[in-house]
């Protein structure tokens, strides 16, 4: 079997910006409707067992381990009006639904990528989602990532290939460029050329030695000021890294728990308030 863990908020983002922003008449509910559509066509494609992570509330505990975190005060009303919506109709069409409240989606879909690339039933786990952060998560080509606006599957190659640099440090070259969709900044003067260079090399931030002399990176141009920033902000890039990195501790029980059997009794009343009436008929002739 092959299992796929679906980024509920970013299929929300996509599909308001998609196809929902580009019908002025369109349902209030149009992109949670979207969502649910597209889950139901990885279903139509062969996938058995589905399962969403979801923002429900858009702060979580790395908003106390730093101010700027993303806290969801610029986010479009009409996406934050969506998600508890879309975590309805997603459970009313029988998908298993993780509502994060303190971690993030990240967490869970973390969580669920190691569970099930641990059980020898499964063949490939994809998470559907192009987040950098998830990039973390990638093994090989056991554990993937799935970009569903390019059709692409990113395996462990796709990802140095990227970033220039390995799964595991992922976290570092974050805690070093910063992610401005996730509210922090990395260190000035490092950008991903100079991050991907540096942790190419060295892997994680701890082993990059403190004097510029001692660094052995062709290609590095302006060695001794990064230098520099590294050793004065040191604590402000593991900071960083800290935020960027999965927590995998969240429940979210076992693959088998994700299997797909088809929609509840539930899913008709929902779908008539997302106006996708249709989608009753669909889930059922997929069933």
């Amino acid at each position: 079997m092959r299992v796929h863990l679906v980024d509920g908020t970013y299929e929300l983002f996509r599909q308001h910006f998609g196809s929902a922003s580009r019908h002025g008449n369109s349902h209030p509910m149009a992109a949670a409707a979207g969502v649910v559509t597209s889950t139901l066509a990885l279903v139509a494609d062969g996938a058995t067992h589905v399962a969403i992570a979801s923002d429900h509330t858009i702060e979580s505990f790395r908003n106390d381990l730093y101010a700027g975190y993303k806290d969801g005060a610029d986010m479009d009303p009409a996406i934050l009006d969506q998600i508890p919506v879309m975590e309805e109709a997603l459970s009313a069409a029988g998908f298993t639904v993780w509502p994060m409240v303190t971690h993030e989606a990240d967490d869970a879909l973390a969580a669920a990528a190691a569970i099930a690339a641990a059980d020898d039933r499964v063949e490939q786990v994809l998470i559907v989602t192009a987040d950098k952060d998830l990039g973390q998560c990638v093994i090989g080509e056991r554990v993937v990532q799935f970009d569903r606006r390019k059709r692409e599957i990113v395996d462990e190659a796709g990802v140095i290939a990227k970033f220039g640099v390995g799964p595991a440090s992922i976290p570092d070259y974050l805690g070093l460029v910063g992610d401005t969709a996730d509210g922090f900044p990395g260190l000035p003067g490092w950008g991903a050329k100079s991050a991907a260079l540096v942790l190419g090399r060295y892997g994680h931030l701890e082993q990059i030695p403190a004097a510029p002399g001692q660094w052995d990176v062709p290609g590095l141009r302006g060695a001794a000021k990064l230098a520099a920033t590294l050793q004065e902000r040191f604590d402000d890039a593991v900071l960083f890294r800290r935020i960027a990195t999965v927590d995998p501790t969240v429940d979210v029980g076992t693959v088998d728990d994700w299997k797909w059997d088809g929609p509840t009794a539930a899913f008709a009343e929902i779908c008539e308030r997302i106006g996708a009436p249709g989608l009753v008929d669909h889930a059922n002739d997929l069933a």
